[in-house]
């Protein structure tokens, strides 16, 4: 006779790779990979100033990649030591000039000046100028609000409130 093969009963355990679903009811737990802050709610922003900022980011880069042109033109034709140093000293100059602007508009932001004052920013290194913006920044009156009321006032209406004679009047116009 023949052997017949008989199904196997074995069952699958589940292996690492195979995600475990938790029962109704429960959340799943996480191996602490995941951060159980929670995520503020996004800003919405209008898409003026983002297509502004975008245009703005737009022209910054092609300044800078016409400026990479520029450079690499003076730096492949330079042919003695005099002129190759010559060019890098130029572009070193505007290296620290950029750093310098990065620098100032950092502590302007830090201390909530305006990006005008933060040409006028005094020092060369960022204690001094974090010094100055904190003397800029006495000076300097917050934008105020233009309005602060939201509602009523107590001097709008009369003077001599009869809550007796309010409620009398109300039941008199509301049949």
């Amino acid at each position: 006779m023949p052997e017949q093969e008989t199904p196997s009963t074995e069952t699958e355990t589940p292996n690492e790779e195979t995600p475990q679903t938790p029962p109704e009811g429960e959340t799943p737990q996480s191996d602490g990979a995941e951060s159980t802050e929670e995520k503020p709610a996004e800003e919405s922003v209008p898409p003026e100033v983002l297509r502004k900022k975008l245009t703005d980011a737009n022209a910054e880069a092609a300044n800078y990649r016409t400026k990479l042109r520029e450079t690499e033109v003076k730096l492949s034709g330079a042919k003695t030591l005099e002129e190759f140093e010559a060019a890098t000293s130029e572009l070193r100059g505007q290296i620290e000039t950029l750093e310098r602007q990065i620098l100032l508009n950092n502590v302007a932001a830090k201390f909530e000046l305006p990006p005008a004052l933060a040409k006028r920013l005094a020092g060369t290194t960022p204690e001094e100028l974090e010094a100055d913006a904190k003397e800029l920044q006495k000076l300097v009156a917050p934008p105020a609000p233009e309005s602060l009321g939201g509602g009523l006032t107590p001097s709008d209406g009369e003077e001599d409130f009869d809550p007796v004679k309010a409620a009398r009047a109300a039941r008199s116009r509301r049949y």
